[in-house]
């Protein structure tokens, strides 16, 4: 059995059914955490990634 290391919520993953890099959720916090090692399965969160202002501006391509 797989918890969830947030909320130790089981995650009903099997071992063999999922593969490095895939992305799982918890169905109780809504985490998602990407599969790092499958033997033994390792679970690290997902950041997602933080845009600030400074940078979403120079995304814009707005320079004139």
């Amino acid at each position: 059995m797989v918890y969830c290391p947030e909320c130790e919520t089981n995650l009903d993953v099997e071992e063999d059914e999922v593969d490095e890099g895939e992305i799982v959720s918890c169905p109780e916090c809504g985490t998602d955490f990407e599969v790092v090692t499958v033997n033994p399965l390792e679970l690290k969160p997902v950041e997602e990634e933080i845009i600030d202002e400074d940078e979403e501006e120079e995304l814009d391509g707005d320079d004139s």
